[in-house]
């Protein structure tokens, strides 16, 4: 088990050296095992945070993502958190400006994670295979930049399946309606 833990500590360390020493505009922390996002990662990164556009966490056993992980990477353009153990975001989303881009798909949102509607320039919210009911609909139709919101296998509720274009000017996406079983 300890020398799994090593090798996987190891994975990161590579990746993110070579995110820095390549000063590359993305970090890939994929199918690492991550239960928390790893604070060293900060105090190495610290020379490229600002460069850095992408980040892709997927496929870890992350339960939260802290405001230090949002306030440092404050120019991220896509974020990739899907297959984790989410179920909230940090308020401080809202301060990601340049932030086109979230997968929250295959985490345990159970709402919809209302701070995202605050984001200026977010054109892509992926939340397919979560617990979502609700959706603040009057909130993602004055989404201005939003063009594409994929809500598919979550339980909503009959008021999203309501919004159609011309309300909202994104694609919603949906799983379809299961038929009503007769008696």
């Amino acid at each position: 088990m300890q020398k799994r833990m090593g090798e996987a500590v190891a994975r990161v360390a590579r990746k993110v050296n070579d995110t820095v020493e390549n000063k590359t505009d993305s970090l890939d922390l994929a199918n690492c095992k991550l239960m928390t996002f790893p604070v060293g990662i900060y105090k190495a990164m610290r020379s490229v945070t600002e460069g850095i556009h992408r980040i892709s966490l997927e496929n870890n056993e992350l339960k939260s993502i802290t405001s230090r992980f949002v306030t440092t990477f404050s120019q991220l353009r896509e974020l990739n958190l899907a297959g984790n153990y989410l179920h909230r975001l940090p308020e401080e989303i809202t301060s990601l400006l340049h932030l086109r881009a979230i997968n929250l798909s295959r985490n345990r949102f159970r709402r919809f994670p209302e701070p995202l509607a605050t984001v200026p320039s977010l054109e892509t919210i992926d939340l397919e295979e979560n617990e979502i009911a609700e959706v603040p609909t009057e909130k993602l139709a004055s989404m201005a930049s939003l063009r594409s919101l994929n809500l598919r296998d979550n339980p909503v509720g009959p008021e999203v399946r309501l919004l159609v274009r011309p309300l909202v000017p994104f694609d919603l996406l949906l799983s379809p309606e299961e038929p009503i079983p007769e008696a």
